[in-house]
């Protein structure tokens, strides 16, 4: 058979395998470089929930092959099944061996099945990254009316939302923690989500389980039964790492492939990125299973990066873990540390708080009102963390908390934060919340 070989090989076609590609063309413009993908039409991940109501057409979310092309790179339809890492050659489905200089794994995550009697059933559906199969999954919520969604997750509230807002369903959403979003956001944050949510419709079972899928029904850890036409899993994901296992790769606690602050694997020419990865909490050095396209396609600009040679400006110092999502308008964002997790690992923390509307003055029209929580160490007085509410600046709000614990800013200097204000656009200069969140804390530290 005959062996082809590239410089770089990618396999992947996610946002971290295509941001890689195109990273790595850019730092190494004369290599030759080939993109292996196994799905044929893939889908912007963050933008799955809104191809079931707010986007018309489903078509609308297809992840393209425009950078790839822009960037050429070479693309195959085909899926890696064996990485030869002493002869330096993987092998594909369909038979080919291609010989690499360096490889990548952007391989991604597997919907998490959760051991529950009659998860075979034909009304349940896991969410899979694959643009045929999600218009079945949107056929098929054509015609149901009763749907239970398992799991208070993003992917679970954001599906909630968007299906809620269709005419005749009725929407069930079965969470066992007694708020939503408790991983990413403190208690008040999340039970302002599941009013909004309940606002709409939505019944919520929190503090629940379900026990079974019973045709077109559901029973809950009490015994209660709720009827399910169709029930969606929103429970999360987990790395795909059985193409690195197999090849002898190493992995974290988290049980991602462990990588270090260049995406390297254990193997020096091989690279990891995306959800595949392990991921090591920016505060604690934890295990930390995050699994976003923002934070996978960081990991792809430090791997395309250094592949050849290592600039020490590109390196992954630790997982921030920055969300961001839109409830019917009510735009949130978390950053770092919640309060409730920074005071169980043990950090000694203060508070600030700021309410304010986001426009002014509060009159003008389309002003929301932002809530901002910051959380600072209170011996040295850096950030560990911030959530946000309010209107789609909030948005924006969450990515300059993420900048300023990236870059460990204490409260005395975001106090004196220089910002650019404007009526339409802005809380007052003399209101901004961020100098307010931090004036707050800082009267406590």
């Amino acid at each position: 058979m005959e062996k082809e070989k590239y410089d770089v090989i990618v396999a992947g076609g996610g946002p971290a395998g295509v941001i890689s590609a195109v990273t790595a063309r850019k730092y190494y413009p004369d290599k030759s470089i080939l993109l292996i993908k196994s799905v044929g039409k893939g889908v912007i991940p963050c933008g799955i929930p809104y191809m079931f109501n707010s986007l018309k057409n489903p078509e609308d979310n297809i992840m393209g092959s425009a950078p790839l092309e822009k960037s050429r790179v070479d693309i195959m339809l085909d899926e890696v099944t064996k990485v030869s890492r002493k002869a330096k050659n993987i092998t594909t489905k369909a038979g080919k061996i291609l010989g690499y200089d360096k490889l990548i794994l952007a391989m991604g995550s597997n919907p998490i099945l959760p051991p529950i009697k009659g998860l075979d059933s034909k009304n349940v559906f896991p969410i899979y990254k694959d643009m045929d199969y999600l218009k079945g999954v949107k056929e098929k919520l054509s015609a149901a009316k009763n749907i239970v969604i398992i799991g208070g997750g993003f992917i679970g509230i954001e599906f909630a939302d968007e299906i809620s807002g269709l005419k005749g369903k009725n929407v069930s959403l079965v969470e066992m923690f007694p708020y939503l979003l408790l991983n990413s956001f403190d208690s008040e944050f999340g039970e302002m989500v599941g009013a909004k949510l309940e606002a709409k419709g939505v019944k919520l079972l929190l503090n629940s389980k379900v026990e079974e899928i019973l045709g077109s029904e559901v029973r809950l850890s009490d015994g209660t039964t709720i009827p399910a036409d169709m029930v969606i899993l929103g429970i999360g994901a987990s790395p795909n790492t059985k193409l690195a296992e197999e090849a002898g790769l190493d992995l974290g606690k988290g049980k991602g492939i462990w990588v270090d602050e260049y995406m390297r694997t254990a193997d020096p020419d091989v690279f990891a990125v995306g959800d595949c990865v392990g991921k090591r909490d920016f505060f604690t050095r934890k295990n930390l299973p995050v699994m976003l396209a923002s934070t996978a396609t960081a990991e792809a600009r430090v791997a395309g990066a250094n592949l050849f040679k290592l600039k020490v400006v590109r390196e992954n110092k630790g997982t921030i873990a920055i969300y961001s999502t839109c409830l019917d308008g009510l735009a949130l964002g978390s950053a770092g540390l919640t309060e409730s997790a920074a005071r169980g690992e043990g950090f000694e923390v203060e508070v600030g708080r700021a309410e304010v509307p986001d426009k002014h003055p509060a009159a003008m029209p389309g002003a929301n009102k932002i809530k901002l929580k910051l959380i600072f160490s209170k011996q040295s007085g850096i950030i560990l963390g911030g959530q946000v509410s309010g209107g789609i600046s909030a948005g924006e709000i969450i990515n300059i908390i993420g900048m300023a614990i990236q870059k460990r800013v204490s409260a005395t200097e975001l106090e004196t934060l220089q910002m650019a204000t404007h009526p339409c656009l802005t809380a007052p200069p003399t209101m901004y919340p961020l100098v307010l969140a931090a004036q707050d804390a800082g009267d406590k530290i």
